[in-house]
Protein backbone atom coordinates (compact mmCIF):
# COMPACT_ATOMS: atom_id res chain seq x y z
CA UNK A 1 0.00 0.00 0.00
CA UNK A 2 1.04 3.27 -0.67
CA UNK A 3 2.10 5.82 1.98
CA UNK A 4 3.14 9.17 2.72
CA UNK A 5 6.54 9.90 3.62
CA UNK A 6 8.33 12.74 3.95
CA UNK A 7 11.15 13.40 1.01
CA UNK A 8 13.58 14.81 3.60
CA UNK A 9 13.12 11.92 5.75
CA UNK A 10 15.71 9.98 3.79
CA UNK A 11 18.39 12.60 3.41
CA UNK A 12 19.87 11.31 6.20
CA UNK A 13 21.61 8.66 4.10
CA UNK A 14 23.20 11.58 2.08
CA UNK A 15 24.53 13.17 4.99
CA UNK A 16 25.99 9.94 6.37
CA UNK A 17 28.33 9.83 3.06
CA UNK A 18 29.23 13.40 2.92
CA UNK A 19 29.91 14.42 6.73
CA UNK A 20 32.20 17.27 5.00
CA UNK A 21 29.01 18.73 3.14
CA UNK A 22 27.23 22.01 4.47
CA UNK A 23 24.20 20.41 7.45
CA UNK A 24 21.30 19.55 5.23
CA UNK A 25 17.73 21.10 5.59
CA UNK A 26 14.73 19.22 5.89
CA UNK A 27 12.19 19.78 3.10
CA UNK A 28 9.03 21.27 4.18
CA UNK A 29 7.02 19.56 1.03
CA UNK A 30 5.75 16.02 1.62
CA UNK A 31 6.20 13.57 -1.33
CA UNK A 32 4.30 10.64 -1.38
CA UNK A 33 6.49 7.46 -1.90
CA UNK A 34 5.39 3.41 -2.31
CA UNK A 35 7.15 0.72 0.12
CA UNK A 36 7.62 -0.74 -3.56
CA UNK A 37 7.81 -0.29 -6.77
CA UNK A 38 4.22 -0.43 -8.29
CA UNK A 39 4.50 -1.37 -12.30
CA UNK A 40 6.38 -4.83 -11.88
CA UNK A 41 7.94 -7.46 -9.69
CA UNK A 42 12.46 -6.59 -9.68
CA UNK A 43 15.10 -8.53 -8.23
CA UNK A 44 15.90 -6.62 -4.85
CA UNK A 45 19.56 -8.37 -5.03
CA UNK A 46 20.35 -7.31 -8.76
CA UNK A 47 22.89 -4.92 -9.09
CA UNK A 48 22.49 -1.09 -9.99
CA UNK A 49 25.52 0.03 -10.32
CA UNK A 50 28.03 -0.88 -13.18
CA UNK A 51 25.40 -1.59 -15.59
CA UNK A 52 27.39 -0.88 -18.40
CA UNK A 53 28.89 -4.39 -17.62
CA UNK A 54 25.30 -6.03 -17.26
CA UNK A 55 25.14 -6.06 -21.13
CA UNK A 56 28.51 -7.80 -21.14
CA UNK A 57 29.88 -6.00 -24.54
CA UNK A 58 33.83 -5.18 -24.24
CA UNK A 59 33.59 -3.25 -27.15
CA UNK A 60 30.50 -1.33 -25.07
CA UNK A 61 32.60 -0.54 -22.33
CA UNK A 62 35.02 0.69 -24.62
CA UNK A 63 32.91 3.32 -26.21
CA UNK A 64 31.82 4.21 -23.02
CA UNK A 65 35.00 4.70 -21.80
CA UNK A 66 36.92 6.67 -24.63
CA UNK A 67 33.70 9.13 -24.54
CA UNK A 68 33.99 9.88 -20.88
CA UNK A 69 37.53 10.78 -21.64
CA UNK A 70 37.01 12.62 -24.79
CA UNK A 71 33.44 13.95 -25.14
CA UNK A 72 33.83 17.44 -24.71
CA UNK A 73 30.18 18.24 -22.96
CA UNK A 74 31.45 16.59 -20.34
CA UNK A 75 34.63 17.99 -20.11
CA UNK A 76 32.99 21.65 -19.85
CA UNK A 77 30.80 20.05 -17.13
CA UNK A 78 33.92 19.21 -15.72
CA UNK A 79 35.19 22.46 -15.71
CA UNK A 80 31.99 23.59 -14.34
CA UNK A 81 32.92 21.98 -11.38
CA UNK A 82 36.03 23.18 -11.02
CA UNK A 83 34.67 26.92 -11.34
CA UNK A 84 32.36 26.29 -8.72
CA UNK A 85 34.71 25.21 -6.08
CA UNK A 86 36.87 28.09 -7.06
CA UNK A 87 33.79 29.90 -6.51
CA UNK A 88 33.49 28.24 -2.99
CA UNK A 89 36.90 29.21 -1.73
CA UNK A 90 36.48 32.74 -2.95
CA UNK A 91 32.71 32.73 -0.55
CA UNK A 92 34.89 31.55 2.24
CA UNK A 93 37.82 34.38 2.00
CA UNK A 94 35.95 36.59 3.85
CA UNK A 95 35.96 34.77 6.99
CA UNK A 96 39.37 35.45 7.38
CA UNK A 97 41.50 38.66 8.12
CA UNK A 98 42.45 39.99 4.76
CA UNK A 99 46.27 40.98 5.52
CA UNK A 100 48.20 43.51 2.68
CA UNK A 101 51.96 45.25 3.27
CA UNK A 102 52.99 48.20 1.17
CA UNK A 103 55.97 49.89 1.10
CA UNK A 104 56.44 53.89 0.32
CA UNK A 105 58.94 56.07 -0.76
CA UNK A 106 58.96 59.57 -1.38
CA UNK A 107 61.24 62.64 -1.97
CA UNK A 108 60.46 66.28 -1.79
CA UNK A 109 61.89 69.82 -2.54
CA UNK A 110 60.07 72.69 -0.78
CA UNK A 111 61.04 76.55 -1.03
CA UNK A 112 60.95 78.85 1.45
CA UNK A 113 59.62 82.23 -0.26
CA UNK A 114 59.07 85.59 1.78
CA UNK A 115 60.71 84.61 4.65
CA UNK A 116 63.18 87.60 6.07
CA UNK A 117 66.02 85.08 6.50
CA UNK A 118 68.93 87.22 7.22
CA UNK A 119 71.88 86.73 4.69
CA UNK A 120 69.30 85.32 2.08
CA UNK A 121 67.51 88.31 1.06
CA UNK A 122 68.71 87.61 -2.94
CA UNK A 123 68.26 83.82 -2.53
CA UNK A 124 65.43 80.90 -2.96
CA UNK A 125 66.02 79.01 0.41
CA UNK A 126 64.82 75.40 -0.04
CA UNK A 127 65.01 72.05 1.52
CA UNK A 128 64.92 68.52 0.44
CA UNK A 129 63.55 65.47 2.44
CA UNK A 130 63.10 62.19 2.03
CA UNK A 131 60.27 59.62 3.39
CA UNK A 132 59.56 56.16 3.52
CA UNK A 133 56.91 54.15 5.09
CA UNK A 134 57.05 50.32 5.93
CA UNK A 135 52.99 48.82 6.71
CA UNK A 136 51.58 45.84 7.37
CA UNK A 137 47.51 46.48 7.06
CA UNK A 138 44.80 44.11 8.42
CA UNK A 139 41.05 44.17 7.75
CA UNK A 140 38.56 42.25 9.09
CA UNK A 141 34.65 41.84 9.52
CA UNK A 142 33.52 40.00 12.61
CA UNK A 143 30.82 37.76 11.28
CA UNK A 144 28.71 38.74 14.24
CA UNK A 145 25.06 37.40 12.26
CA UNK A 146 26.25 34.49 10.02
CA UNK A 147 26.02 36.69 6.58
CA UNK A 148 29.53 35.32 5.65
CA UNK A 149 28.89 32.00 7.20
CA UNK A 150 25.63 31.86 5.03
CA UNK A 151 27.12 32.98 1.92
CA UNK A 152 30.38 30.55 2.13
CA UNK A 153 27.42 27.48 2.73
CA UNK A 154 25.31 28.68 0.04
CA UNK A 155 28.63 29.01 -2.48
CA UNK A 156 29.83 25.22 -1.01
CA UNK A 157 26.15 23.89 -1.46
CA UNK A 158 26.17 25.26 -5.17
CA UNK A 159 29.43 23.40 -5.98
CA UNK A 160 27.87 20.00 -4.96
CA UNK A 161 25.41 21.02 -7.34
CA UNK A 162 27.91 21.42 -10.06
CA UNK A 163 29.32 18.02 -9.54
CA UNK A 164 25.93 16.30 -8.91
CA UNK A 165 25.17 17.88 -12.60
CA UNK A 166 28.48 16.26 -13.35
CA UNK A 167 27.40 12.86 -12.29
CA UNK A 168 24.10 13.37 -13.83
CA UNK A 169 26.05 14.32 -17.27
CA UNK A 170 28.60 11.71 -17.36
CA UNK A 171 25.19 8.82 -16.69
CA UNK A 172 23.94 10.27 -19.35
CA UNK A 173 26.62 10.95 -21.78
CA UNK A 174 27.33 6.80 -20.91
CA UNK A 175 23.43 6.06 -21.60
CA UNK A 176 23.56 8.03 -24.96
CA UNK A 177 26.48 6.00 -26.07
CA UNK A 178 25.10 2.52 -25.23
CA UNK A 179 21.98 3.44 -26.74
CA UNK A 180 23.96 4.80 -29.93
CA UNK A 181 25.42 1.37 -29.69
CA UNK A 182 22.05 -0.16 -30.38
CA UNK A 183 20.96 2.00 -33.08
CA UNK A 184 23.82 0.86 -35.11
CA UNK A 185 23.74 -2.49 -34.26
CA UNK A 186 19.87 -1.96 -35.03
CA UNK A 187 20.66 -0.10 -38.05
CA UNK A 188 23.24 -2.49 -39.41
CA UNK A 189 20.83 -5.09 -39.04
CA UNK A 190 17.84 -3.41 -40.89
CA UNK A 191 20.27 -2.55 -44.06
CA UNK A 192 20.99 -6.24 -43.98
CA UNK A 193 17.48 -7.07 -43.99
CA UNK A 194 16.65 -4.74 -47.11
CA UNK A 195 19.30 -6.24 -48.23
CA UNK A 196 18.22 -9.66 -48.55
CA UNK A 197 14.84 -8.37 -49.44
CA UNK A 198 16.36 -6.76 -52.32
CA UNK A 199 17.62 -9.73 -53.34
CA UNK A 200 15.02 -12.22 -52.82
CA UNK A 201 12.29 -9.77 -54.94
CA UNK A 202 15.03 -9.55 -57.56
CA UNK A 203 14.95 -12.79 -57.68
CA UNK A 204 11.35 -13.64 -57.16
CA UNK A 205 10.84 -10.81 -60.15
CA UNK A 206 12.86 -12.17 -62.50
CA UNK A 207 11.05 -15.45 -62.75
CA UNK A 208 7.83 -13.75 -62.91
CA UNK A 209 9.55 -11.90 -65.90
CA UNK A 210 10.73 -15.54 -67.54
CA UNK A 211 6.90 -16.82 -66.96
CA UNK A 212 5.71 -13.96 -68.37
CA UNK A 213 7.35 -13.82 -71.70
CA UNK A 214 6.60 -17.97 -71.36
CA UNK A 215 3.16 -16.54 -71.72
CA UNK A 216 2.16 -18.42 -68.12
CA UNK A 217 2.05 -15.20 -66.33
CA UNK A 218 -0.06 -11.79 -67.41
CA UNK A 219 1.69 -8.40 -67.56
CA UNK A 220 0.56 -7.17 -64.19
CA UNK A 221 2.20 -10.19 -62.23
CA UNK A 222 5.38 -8.58 -63.83
CA UNK A 223 4.64 -4.90 -63.21
CA UNK A 224 3.70 -5.69 -59.40
CA UNK A 225 6.99 -7.75 -58.97
CA UNK A 226 8.66 -5.24 -60.62
CA UNK A 227 7.41 -2.19 -58.58
CA UNK A 228 7.96 -4.21 -55.23
CA UNK A 229 11.53 -4.83 -56.20
CA UNK A 230 11.85 -0.69 -56.95
CA UNK A 231 10.23 -0.20 -53.61
CA UNK A 232 12.60 -2.29 -51.52
CA UNK A 233 15.13 -1.07 -52.99
CA UNK A 234 14.03 2.63 -52.12
CA UNK A 235 13.99 0.92 -48.82
CA UNK A 236 17.11 -0.01 -48.75
CA UNK A 237 18.95 3.11 -49.81
CA UNK A 238 16.55 4.92 -46.14
CA UNK A 239 18.53 2.22 -43.94
CA UNK A 240 21.48 3.25 -45.33
CA UNK A 241 21.25 6.63 -44.78
CA UNK A 242 19.67 5.89 -41.18
CA UNK A 243 23.09 3.41 -40.27
CA UNK A 244 25.12 6.70 -41.56
CA UNK A 245 23.13 9.03 -39.37
CA UNK A 246 23.74 6.87 -36.35
CA UNK A 247 27.27 6.00 -36.72
CA UNK A 248 28.09 9.45 -37.21
CA UNK A 249 26.11 10.53 -33.89
CA UNK A 250 27.51 7.79 -32.16
CA UNK A 251 31.38 9.20 -33.23
CA UNK A 252 30.20 12.37 -32.30
CA UNK A 253 29.19 11.79 -28.26
CA UNK A 254 32.99 9.64 -28.62
CA UNK A 255 34.47 13.36 -29.36
CA UNK A 256 35.58 11.63 -33.13
CA UNK A 257 35.79 13.42 -36.36
CA UNK A 258 32.25 12.38 -37.81
CA UNK A 259 33.41 10.24 -40.95
CA UNK A 260 31.13 7.10 -40.66
CA UNK A 261 32.86 4.40 -39.99
CA UNK A 262 32.77 3.09 -35.87
CA UNK A 263 31.03 -0.43 -35.28
CA UNK A 264 31.15 -3.65 -36.14
CA UNK A 265 28.53 -6.26 -37.82
CA UNK A 266 26.99 -8.03 -34.68
CA UNK A 267 23.70 -9.03 -33.53
CA UNK A 268 21.74 -7.14 -31.00
CA UNK A 269 22.56 -8.48 -27.60
CA UNK A 270 19.83 -9.73 -25.11
CA UNK A 271 19.08 -7.54 -22.19
CA UNK A 272 20.59 -8.26 -18.90
CA UNK A 273 18.03 -11.14 -17.18
CA UNK A 274 17.95 -9.57 -13.84
CA UNK A 275 15.60 -6.74 -13.64
CA UNK A 276 17.28 -4.24 -10.80
CA UNK A 277 15.29 -2.47 -8.83
CA UNK A 278 15.91 -1.61 -4.81
CA UNK A 279 13.16 0.17 -2.92
CA UNK A 280 11.93 3.82 -4.11
CA UNK A 281 13.19 5.39 -1.15
CA UNK A 282 16.59 4.38 -1.92
CA UNK A 283 16.10 6.41 -5.11
CA UNK A 284 16.72 10.11 -3.49
CA UNK A 285 19.93 9.19 -2.66
CA UNK A 286 21.06 7.62 -5.65
CA UNK A 287 19.50 9.93 -8.06
CA UNK A 288 22.41 13.07 -9.04
CA UNK A 289 19.64 15.25 -10.23
CA UNK A 290 17.76 14.55 -6.72
CA UNK A 291 21.23 15.50 -4.88
CA UNK A 292 21.19 18.32 -6.90
CA UNK A 293 17.85 19.61 -6.03
CA UNK A 294 18.39 19.39 -2.69
CA UNK A 295 21.28 21.37 -2.61
CA UNK A 296 19.40 24.04 -4.84
CA UNK A 297 17.34 24.35 -2.11
CA UNK A 298 19.70 24.22 0.85
CA UNK A 299 21.76 26.83 -0.93
CA UNK A 300 18.77 29.00 -1.05
CA UNK A 301 17.87 28.68 2.41
CA UNK A 302 21.46 29.44 3.18
CA UNK A 303 20.92 32.78 1.16
CA UNK A 304 17.58 34.10 2.88
CA UNK A 305 19.86 33.60 6.35
CA UNK A 306 22.18 35.66 4.51
CA UNK A 307 19.57 38.13 3.40
CA UNK A 308 18.10 38.68 7.04
CA UNK A 309 21.70 39.06 8.08
CA UNK A 310 21.98 42.18 6.02
CA UNK A 311 19.30 44.20 8.37
CA UNK A 312 21.59 43.92 10.79
CA UNK A 313 25.29 46.09 11.49
CA UNK A 314 28.35 44.85 10.51
CA UNK A 315 31.74 45.45 12.65
CA UNK A 316 34.87 45.96 10.64
CA UNK A 317 38.13 46.22 12.31
CA UNK A 318 41.11 47.76 10.39
CA UNK A 319 44.59 48.04 12.16
CA UNK A 320 48.48 49.05 10.07
CA UNK A 321 51.85 48.83 11.36
CA UNK A 322 54.69 49.88 10.88
CA UNK A 323 57.24 52.47 10.60
CA UNK A 324 58.62 55.68 9.10
CA UNK A 325 61.97 57.21 8.33
CA UNK A 326 63.67 59.23 6.05
CA UNK A 327 66.30 56.60 6.36
CA UNK A 328 65.54 52.92 4.73
CA UNK A 329 68.20 50.79 7.67
CA UNK A 330 65.35 52.71 10.17
CA UNK A 331 62.11 51.73 9.29
CA UNK A 332 62.76 48.28 10.86
CA UNK A 333 63.81 50.45 14.42
CA UNK A 334 61.45 50.06 17.30
CA UNK A 335 61.62 54.10 17.43
CA UNK A 336 60.32 54.89 14.11
CA UNK A 337 57.33 52.23 14.86
CA UNK A 338 53.76 53.69 14.10
CA UNK A 339 50.75 51.64 14.24
CA UNK A 340 46.35 52.22 14.10
CA UNK A 341 43.57 50.83 15.05
CA UNK A 342 40.41 51.72 13.83
CA UNK A 343 36.47 49.59 14.86
CA UNK A 344 33.33 50.72 13.11
CA UNK A 345 30.19 50.12 13.47
CA UNK A 346 27.52 49.91 10.63
CA UNK A 347 23.82 49.76 10.57
CA UNK A 348 21.84 50.17 7.49
CA UNK A 349 19.00 52.74 8.56
CA UNK A 350 17.73 53.30 4.92
CA UNK A 351 17.84 51.83 0.90
CA UNK A 352 14.72 52.58 -0.24
CA UNK A 353 13.51 48.69 0.59
CA UNK A 354 16.13 47.26 -1.08
CA UNK A 355 17.12 44.86 2.13
CA UNK A 356 13.96 43.99 2.91
CA UNK A 357 13.06 43.16 -1.31
CA UNK A 358 16.54 41.17 -1.08
CA UNK A 359 14.98 39.03 1.85
CA UNK A 360 11.49 38.69 -0.10
CA UNK A 361 13.49 37.63 -2.95
CA UNK A 362 15.45 35.29 -1.03
CA UNK A 363 12.40 33.95 0.68
CA UNK A 364 10.71 33.08 -2.40
CA UNK A 365 13.51 31.65 -4.17
CA UNK A 366 13.04 29.06 -1.00
CA UNK A 367 9.54 28.31 -1.92
CA UNK A 368 10.77 27.69 -5.74
CA UNK A 369 13.91 25.41 -4.82
CA UNK A 370 10.91 23.53 -2.29
CA UNK A 371 8.66 22.86 -4.89
CA UNK A 372 11.17 21.78 -7.80
CA UNK A 373 13.26 19.79 -5.39
CA UNK A 374 9.54 18.05 -4.70
CA UNK A 375 8.67 17.81 -8.25
CA UNK A 376 12.24 16.02 -9.12
CA UNK A 377 11.64 13.55 -6.72
CA UNK A 378 7.97 12.61 -8.18
CA UNK A 379 9.51 12.77 -11.45
CA UNK A 380 12.39 10.15 -11.02
CA UNK A 381 9.46 8.11 -9.30
CA UNK A 382 8.04 8.10 -12.50
CA UNK A 383 10.63 7.60 -14.76
CA UNK A 384 11.59 4.20 -12.59
CA UNK A 385 7.96 3.17 -12.66
CA UNK A 386 7.64 4.18 -16.75
CA UNK A 387 10.52 1.95 -17.16
CA UNK A 388 9.43 -0.95 -15.25
CA UNK A 389 6.16 -0.89 -16.84
CA UNK A 390 7.72 -1.33 -20.51
CA UNK A 391 9.52 -4.08 -19.59
CA UNK A 392 7.19 -6.46 -19.34
CA UNK A 393 5.20 -5.03 -22.26
CA UNK A 394 8.16 -4.71 -24.67
CA UNK A 395 8.57 -8.38 -23.65
CA UNK A 396 5.19 -9.52 -24.34
CA UNK A 397 5.35 -7.57 -27.67
CA UNK A 398 8.76 -8.90 -28.72
CA UNK A 399 7.22 -12.78 -27.77
CA UNK A 400 4.11 -11.78 -30.43
CA UNK A 401 6.43 -10.44 -32.83
CA UNK A 402 8.46 -13.68 -32.86
CA UNK A 403 5.71 -15.45 -33.48
CA UNK A 404 4.23 -13.33 -36.13
CA UNK A 405 7.90 -13.56 -38.29
CA UNK A 406 7.61 -17.69 -38.18
CA UNK A 407 4.09 -17.54 -39.10
CA UNK A 408 4.71 -14.81 -41.56
CA UNK A 409 7.57 -16.74 -42.74
CA UNK A 410 5.95 -19.97 -43.28
CA UNK A 411 3.20 -17.95 -45.07
CA UNK A 412 5.89 -16.77 -47.76
CA UNK A 413 6.45 -20.47 -48.49
CA UNK A 414 3.41 -21.15 -49.02
CA UNK A 415 2.47 -18.64 -50.88
CA UNK A 416 5.66 -18.99 -53.46
CA UNK A 417 4.96 -22.71 -53.82
CA UNK A 418 0.60 -22.28 -54.56
CA UNK A 419 1.71 -19.03 -56.89
CA UNK A 420 4.19 -21.01 -58.86
CA UNK A 421 1.37 -23.59 -58.70
CA UNK A 422 -0.97 -21.01 -60.07
CA UNK A 423 -3.20 -21.25 -57.17
CA UNK A 424 -3.01 -18.04 -55.64
CA UNK A 425 -2.75 -14.37 -57.65
CA UNK A 426 0.63 -11.98 -57.42
CA UNK A 427 -1.07 -9.95 -54.90
CA UNK A 428 -1.58 -12.37 -52.38
CA UNK A 429 2.38 -13.16 -52.45
CA UNK A 430 3.23 -9.68 -52.69
CA UNK A 431 1.12 -9.23 -49.60
CA UNK A 432 2.91 -12.52 -47.92
CA UNK A 433 6.01 -10.86 -48.55
CA UNK A 434 5.30 -8.09 -47.53
CA UNK A 435 3.87 -9.13 -44.05
CA UNK A 436 7.52 -11.32 -43.44
CA UNK A 437 9.37 -7.97 -43.98
CA UNK A 438 7.67 -5.71 -41.74
CA UNK A 439 7.03 -8.61 -39.17
CA UNK A 440 11.19 -9.17 -39.30
CA UNK A 441 12.11 -4.95 -39.00
CA UNK A 442 9.28 -4.93 -35.91
CA UNK A 443 11.83 -7.49 -34.22
CA UNK A 444 14.41 -5.86 -34.51
CA UNK A 445 13.13 -2.50 -33.52
CA UNK A 446 10.73 -3.82 -30.57
CA UNK A 447 14.46 -5.60 -29.43
CA UNK A 448 16.61 -2.24 -29.74
CA UNK A 449 13.85 -0.89 -27.81
CA UNK A 450 14.11 -3.35 -24.66
CA UNK A 451 17.56 -2.32 -24.77
CA UNK A 452 17.05 1.24 -25.00
CA UNK A 453 14.55 0.43 -21.70
CA UNK A 454 16.98 -1.39 -19.84
CA UNK A 455 19.18 1.53 -20.33
CA UNK A 456 16.14 4.03 -18.96
CA UNK A 457 15.81 1.69 -16.38
CA UNK A 458 19.70 2.15 -15.07
CA UNK A 459 19.75 5.79 -15.77
CA UNK A 460 16.48 6.40 -13.72
CA UNK A 461 17.50 4.26 -10.94
CA UNK A 462 20.60 6.53 -10.63
CA UNK A 463 23.37 3.34 -11.69
CA UNK A 464 26.77 4.05 -11.75
CA UNK A 465 29.39 3.60 -13.52
CA UNK A 466 31.95 1.03 -13.41
CA UNK A 467 34.50 2.60 -15.79
CA UNK A 468 36.42 5.20 -13.83
CA UNK A 469 37.22 8.71 -15.47
CA UNK A 470 40.43 10.26 -15.93
CA UNK A 471 42.29 13.72 -16.14
CA UNK A 472 40.07 16.66 -15.64
CA UNK A 473 37.38 14.35 -15.07
CA UNK A 474 38.78 12.60 -12.52
CA UNK A 475 39.75 15.60 -10.36
CA UNK A 476 35.96 16.72 -10.99
CA UNK A 477 34.79 13.26 -9.77
CA UNK A 478 36.74 13.20 -6.94
CA UNK A 479 35.97 13.44 -2.76
CA UNK A 480 34.52 16.36 -1.66
CA UNK A 481 37.89 17.76 -0.29
CA UNK A 482 39.39 20.17 -1.85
Amino acid sequence: MTGRLAAAAVLAALAAGCVSMPPRRAARSEVPIAPEWQAAQVDPDAPVDGWIDAFGIPELRRLVAEALERNHDLAAAAARVEAARAQARIAGADLLPQIGAGLNGSRQRQNFIGFPIPGAERRVLSTTFTRLNLSVDVSWEADLWGRIRAGKAAAAADAEVARATYRAARLSLAANVARGWFAVVTARRQLDLAHRTVESYRRSAEAVRRRFEAGLRPALDLRLAEAQLAAAEALQEARREQLARATRQLELLLGRYPEGTIGEDRPLPAPPPRIPGGLPVDLIARRPDIVAAERRLFAADARLAAARASLYPSLRLTGSGGGASDRLRDLLDGDFRVWSLVAGLAQPLFQGGRLRAGVDLAKASVEEATAEFAQTVLRALGEVETALAAEEILRTREEALRRALDQSEAAVRLAERQYREGLIDMPTLLEAQRRALDAESALLDVRRARLDNRVALYLALGGDLSTAPSGTAARAAAGRNG
